[in-house]
């Protein structure tokens, strides 16, 4: 229920919509902000993830710590922040295997989640918990985001772009994650994907709502 309900598509989805509403300087935020969640996602989102899989059961948190531990992306985010800090040129060659890869990761993740909802059947989807983590995540989300940048000391733009980007759908990284430790895999790919087709609907009216006038009224 956490990878289903918790982490957002601020990547591929929530970005770009940024870019268009907010500008360059609010796609600047909007970076920022996803490279904190993938960083969590990897992490947090990881541990809960193996925690919860089907085939881990008795396993001690140790084991489940080094199956975190094992995940790439965070080595990848130090020695990138290492690198940039100390100002370390990388070749040409290997800047642009780096950008294949990246170039890749959206097409390889669509093609999983495709594979999990072709193996999806009406009786298997569980209602119940889908609804929850849709309710969590394109409703519970904004509210919350709204509550919260009431008292926090940034500006007015800042406090747009996390409402907005928290009424994004449940991010598809999600399903790599639950597929890889077996972690509800066509739960997660479910929520993915109804959650993403609802946002066109959740997603304008919160972008509606975030303009002056209403803004005004919120008094924030």
């Amino acid at each position: 229920m956490i990878l289903a309900s918790c982490f957002i598509n601020n990547g591929n989805y929530g970005t770009p919509v940024i870019l268009v509403f907010f500008g360059s300087a609010g796609f600047d935020v909007a970076v920022i902000l996803m490279v904190l969640q993938q960083f969590i996602m990897s992490t947090l989102g990881t541990y809960y993830a193996a925690k919860g899989s089907s085939d881990v059961e008795g396993v001690s948190q140790r084991t489940i710590l080094k199956k975190v531990l094992r995940m790439p992306i965070v080595y990848g985010a130090l020695f990138g922040l290492i690198f940039q800090l100390l100002h370390i040129p990388l070749s040409k060659e290997i800047m642009l295997a780096v950008g294949m890869i990246g170039d890749s990761s959206i097409p390889v993740i669509m093609l999983i989640l495709g594979m999990q909802l072709a193996t999806l059947h009406i009786r298997q989807i569980e209602v119940a918990k889908i609804s929850f983590a849709l309710v969590v995540r394109l409703m519970v989300s904004p509210l919350w985001a709204l509550l919260l940048v009431y008292f926090m000391p940034i500006d007015l733009m800042a406090k747009k772009i996390l409402i907005v980007l928290a009424t994004m759908p449940t991010a598809a990284n999600t399903t790599l994650i639950s597929v890889q430790f077996n972690t509800k895999p066509q739960l997660v790919s479910s929520a993915t994907f109804f959650s993403t087709v609802l946002s066109l609907i959740t997603l304008p009216i919160v972008l509606m709502l975030v303009q002056p006038p209403v803004m005004n009224l919120l008094a924030i």
